[in-house]
This record gives C-alpha cells, sequence and structure tokens, in this order.
C-alpha cells in the first residue's frame, strides 16, 4: 500500500545523502561520464533539480513539462554549470518541492505526468524517491544498487514488474526476488503457455528492471531472458 506520509520521510533522507554526495563532486568530476549513456554526472544532477520542479508542477496541476524538447533542453542547458551551482540547484529545487508535498491535503487525487500518464498525488512522493535514488546509483560516485534498502527495492521492483504487465513484447514473467514477494509481469499467456521464471537476488532483479545493468546474477527457467524494451 502507498504510504505518501512515510515516503516523504524516506525521501528527505535519500536527498541528504544525495546532497552529501553532490557536496564532493568537483567541476572536472561532474564532466566526467556517468552510467548513464551520453550524460556526465553533471547531467543527472541537472535533471534531478529539474524533475523536483517538474513534480512541483505536477502537485500544482500544471504540466509537468512544457515539451519533450524544452525538458531535454533544460537538462542540457544546467549540466555544465559549476559543481556548486548545481549542487545548490538540487538542494533548492528538493526544498521546493518538499514544502509542496507536505501542504497536500488531499493524496487521493489523479494528477497527470508524462506523455498522458496519470496516477494518484500520493504515488508522487515515491516516484521522485525513484529518481533520487536511483540516479544516485547512476552517478557512480560510491552507491550500488545493493545499498538500497530492501523497503525501497521491494517496492521499485513491483513498481516495474506493474509497468511491464500487459506489454505485447514482454512474454509472461513470474519474478522471483530472494527473501522477497514472487511478482508476476509481462503480457497474459496464452493458453497453456507457463511463465518464464525469474530468481536472483532482488538488487539483480532491480538491476535488470530498470535497465541498469547486466542480469548476470538473474536464473531463469522456461527459457532466455528476454531483453526488456524502453520504459
Amino acid at each position: 500500500m502507498t504510504d505518501p506520509v512515510r515516503d516523504l520521510t524516506t525521501l528527505d533522507e535519500a536527498t541528504a545523502r544525495l546532497l552529501t554526495v553532490a557536496g564532493t563532486l568537483d567541476d572536472a568530476a561532474l564532466a566526467e561520464p556517468s552510467r548513464l549513456p551520453g550524460w556526465t554526472r553533471g547531467h543527472l544532477l541537472s535533471h534531478l533539480a529539474r524533475n523536483a520542479d517538474a513534480l512541483l508542477n505536477v502537485v500544482a496541476g500544471r504540466p509537468m513539462y512544457a515539451s519533450a524538447e524544452a525538458r531535454d533542453a533544460d537538462i542540457e542547458a544546467g549540466a555544465g554549470r559549476p559543481a556548486e551551482t548545481l549542487a545548490e540547484d538540487v538542494r533548492l529545487s528538493a526544498a521546493r518541492l518538499a514544502t509542496a508535498l507536505s501542504e497536500v491535503t488531499d493524496w487521493e487525487a489523479v494528477v497527470e505526468l508524462r506523455n498522458g500518464v496519470t496516477d494518484r498525488l500520493a504515488r508522487v512522493p515515491f516516484r521522485r524517491l525513484v529518481e533520487v535514488e536511483l540516479h544516485q546509483v547512476d552517478l557512480g560516485a560510491g552507491r550500488e544498487l545493493e545499498d538500497l534498502s530492501p523497503e525501497f527495492t521491494d517496492a521499485e521492483n513491483a513498481f516495474l514488474a506493474d509497468r511491464f504487465t500487459g506489454h505485447p513484447d514482454v512474454p509472461p514473467l513470474l519474478l522471483r526476488p530472494a527473501g522477497s514477494p514472487a511478482l508476476t509481469s509481462g503480457r497474459a499467456p496464452a493458453p497453456g503457455e507457463e511463465p518464464l521464471t525469474v530468481t536472483g537476488a532482488p538488487a539483480d532483479l532491480l538491476g535488470w528492471l530498470a535497465g541498469r545493468r547486466a542480469p548476470a546474477g538473474l536464473r531463469t527457467g522456461g527459457g532466455p531472458l528476454p531483453a526488456l524494451p524502453p520504459l
């Protein structure tokens, strides 16, 4: 069950960790490649700042981004700024969003995100938490998927499994993260078709579902592990 109050507390903690790391990165470090193809660490911090402002728009009932092109241009424009400026932008934008979320009175309101996607406002704190946690790993500055809390990893695996549920290009899946509840995903099985079973550590499963790393630690039963489409 979604608990936005709990997620806000967890988000505050994750943001504090992110700001600590951002404060250790100088201009040279931010110019280095991140773990996301085509993006430097500066791009990641610029994206995190603009994502906070975009979610602030969502909370206020405005379009998340003016356009996909404007989103990309804003990230690119901010990526090369000095380290101190980028870190301050991340801090201030996160604080603006935190203030807006602390004032929400109707968590059941339906809001619109990118590409026409809608969700309950109660899910916005978790969506922001995903951005902060995964992109801190993407920075390649010391935090790994294995360092994420079991609660977050389980919740994100469930969220991503749901994202791929019904996708025509994903075969029926039965996901078995070790020590965590089993999940189903992919398209509905045809009559007599058995789902492909995927077993492994929760962090390895998250790395595969989120497109973060090769699925070397996963085991399959019933066929080869499929390549997942982009999120």
